[in-house]
């Protein structure tokens, strides 16, 4: 964790942001708003925050321009993969999920995370 990195001179301790492409913006938006992020939605990138957390998503109008050098060559939409800290029971996040119109595909089942010393618990949608 960050508190190792620094135990051993390590510079780096969390992301200021992830930033992935996106391609439908409207339903990006829709769906980040009813899981409670807060969202600003510019003309070529849109963001949600939470907690000190942001992600950018990149529209069409800029990764789609060759000259737009920053992501890699191969990222275009659907990729990415967020795996986020809910704090709430299952039931309840199933029904933010339900109400931001989410479908489980599995989950909840157990997965390699990065706090506490990896293990956590996940949905995929």
């Amino acid at each position: 964790g960050a508190s190792r990195l620094a135990a051993q001179g390590e510079p780096i301790r969390s992301f200021d942001h992830v930033a992935v492409p996106m391609r439908n913006t409207d339903a990006m938006v829709r769906f980040y708003r009813a899981l409670g992020f807060t969202v600003n939605a510019g003309a070529q990138v849109c963001s949600v925050h939470f907690g000190d957390q942001k992600i950018n998503f990149h529209q069409p109008v800029l990764w789609q321009r060759e000259s737009f050098t920053l992501r890699a060559p191969a990222a275009e939409p659907p990729c990415g993969d967020f795996c986020f800290v809910w704090d709430g029971t299952t039931a309840a996040l199933r029904n933010t999920l339900d109400r931001a119109g989410a479908d489980v595909i599995e989950g909840p089942v157990d997965r390699t995370g990065g706090r506490n010393g990896g293990p956590a618990s996940g949905t995929s949608h």
